[in-house]
């Protein structure tokens, strides 16, 4: 009976997405379907605590660019803020997970539920054990986690990241400013996985899921559509 109910909200939501499509404009319509079919979640990012509204509205803004769908947003002692001018709009086509915790061990349950998702923790920090951003493998869903600006990552995301990964460096500077180094990693990355046999794409219903949240955040009627949505 459960799985009957999830077929029949998923054909409602199908339909509610080819009904709500047609208030767009043809070329509208034709940019969120193409657009749609370059999302991954493949390659997820974690913000550990920045507290410069500036880069992590760069980040933001650099994760829809490359087709990031996720970015999981950890708040200690610094709240989530955007600079408008910097993201230029980016965060309504994102899925933005904030997590506010007490302590940085509380992020224990964002990465508890990353690996449940199938994702490996990758430290983006030099360590004795890392891997040149060129050569970590992208076989298996990868959840990329940046530090804060001054101290970077905590130590419990350091002892508890599943890999480490660097960016090689070869002038005096010993580290790139954290929303750069977001941008070389997402490039690196997101290019290798598109010239590579590997199924990233977002899963049907997923498409549909996101398209629908599109919708809803850019549109006119978007209340509209929240309204039949949250009624299915």
């Amino acid at each position: 009976m459960a799985n009957e109910d999830t077929v029949s909200r998923q054909s409602a939501k199908e339909r509610l997405l080819r009904e709500y499509t047609q208030l767009i404009t043809p070329e509208r319509r034709a940019l969120l379907e193409s657009r749609i079919q370059e999302r991954t979640r493949h390659i997820t990012v974690v913000l550990e605590d920045l507290y410069q509204a500036h880069n992590l509205s760069a980040i933001v803004r650099t994760c829809d660019c490359f087709g990031i769908q996720d970015v999981h947003i950890i708040e200690e002692r610094h709240q989530f803020s955007l600079s408008k001018g910097i993201v230029k709009g980016a965060e309504q086509w994102l899925s933005l997970k904030r997590y506010k915790v007490r302590q940085s061990q509380d992020i224990g349950e964002n990465f508890a539920q990353l690996r449940n998702n199938g994702y490996t923790i990758v430290a983006t920090t030099p360590h004795k054990n890392d891997t040149l951003i060129s050569e970590l493998p992208l076989d298996k869903k990868v959840a990329l986690v940046f530090g804060t600006e001054r101290e970077g990552l905590s130590a419990y995301a350091l002892e508890h990241a599943d890999a480490f990964v660097k960016v090689p460096l070869y002038g005096f500077t010993e580290s790139f400013n954290v929303s750069v180094c977001a941008g070389i990693v997402l490039y690196e990355l997101t290019q290798r996985l598109r010239n590579s046999a590997i199924d990233w794409h977002l899963s049907d219903e997923e498409r549909i899921d996101v398209q629908l949240q599109w919708l809803i955040r850019t549109t006119p009627f978007g209340d509209s559509l929240k309204k039949k949505l949250d009624l299915l």
